[in-house]
């Protein structure tokens, strides 16, 4: 199926993309965008909800048109980013690697960098053709408070890609040879959807202080998580 937002990408060399399922997006999600956008000088960074996460199927995800629409409304006025539907328009509900593979296909003039956060990346050996993802492109693991990055987990192939740009962010713009994993914690928020939906359940008021007006606003009136 076209996705007719891959024809704006390809003008650009250097592609920020971060997949996840965005349930709902908050101010940490959106301060990794800025910041990664600023410190890898990317073109556009680009968000793509899943349509529900292959490595959490038994947890029920928000329909995927209301996250969409809560990213769109975060995004709206940040020229650099972009909202895509590549995953949850697709009819065979792709797992990360089929939908780097289709970028890479669609976008072979572009350097693509796939952000993940920590979590993601200490769960990532539970992934679909985890160390085949790895290999195929640039990625980005953000360092999230509480959370400890290891390396342990992953393959010596893997590893010896592996920039730990922690504290010294000059390493993200030095050249390299090769696709490379660049290990940053530029961004030092402790913000986790799950938190924000259970605040919302509770009737917590708190949780609007983690995401933007708009999405405070769609929330309550779609009662998204009521």
């Amino acid at each position: 199926m076209p996705i007719p937002e891959l024809d704006l990408l390809k003008p650009h060399k250097r592609i920020g993309v971060y997949g996840g399922s965005f349930d709902p997006i908050h101010r940490a999600h959106m301060a990794v965008a800025r910041e990664l956008t600023r410190l890898f000088a990317f073109d556009i960074f680009v968000f793509i909800p899943a349509f529900h996460a292959p490595h959490k199927r038994r947890i029920a995800p928000t329909l995927a048109l209301d996250r969409y629409a809560m990213l769109c409304l975060a995004t709206k006025d940040e020229p650099l980013f972009l909202v895509s539907k590549i995953e949850i328009e697709s009819p065979d509900r792709p797992y990360s690697i089929q939908t780097v593979t289709r970028l890479k296909e669609e976008l072979p003039d572009s350097e693509i960098f796939f952000t993940m956060g920590a979590d993601s990346w200490m769960d990532i050996s539970t992934w679909r053709e985890w160390e085949e993802l790895l290999l195929i492109t640039n990625h980005i693991v953000v360092g999230r408070p509480g959370i400890e990055i290891g390396f342990e987990h992953v393959t010596d192939h893997v590893r010896e890609r592996i920039v730990d740009a922690r504290g010294d962010y000059a390493k993200v713009s030095q050249p390299r040879d090769g696709r490379r994993i660049y290990v940053t914690d530029a961004v030092n928020l402790d913000v986790a959807a799950t938190d924000i939906r259970q605040m919302i359940r509770e009737g917590d008021i708190g949780w609007k202080n983690e995401v933007s007006e708009e999405v405070a606003n769609y929330i309550e009136k779609y009662q998204i998580y009521t």
